[in-house]
């Protein structure tokens, strides 16, 4: 089967992120409640060619496919690829790309 990235190409300065999903259960087995603050992070797994400058040149997207980033809370357009769920943002909109997180 293809993997997403190969049947998905964002246009332009787009970004496909599959978020991190904040875990259920401690190390210890202690079930952690719902409302704990997650952190909005992903991990890039598509990314568009970039963006045009004033003279017609291609002006590649900063964010590669495999790193890790910090996402803003709003911005993004969820969509679902074979039952998981991810986002689509503007390069431009991403925070930052972080070289470790949990």
């Amino acid at each position: 089967m293809a993997s997403i990235a190969s049947r998905f190409t964002p246009l332009l300065d787009r970004v496909l992120v599959e978020k991190l999903v904040p875990p259920a259960k401690s190390v210890g087995g202690v079930l952690l409640p719902e409302t704990q603050k997650h952190i909005n992070a992903g991990t890039v797994v598509a990314v568009g060619q970039g963006v045009y400058n004033t003279d017609g040149e291609i002006v590649p997207n900063l964010c590669k496919v495999g790193d890790k980033v910090l996402l803003p809370d709003w911005g993004g357009v969820e969509i679902k690829l074979e039952d998981k769920s991810y986002e689509v943002f503007r390069d431009k909109s991403i925070l930052a790309i972080m070289s470790d997180f949990e």
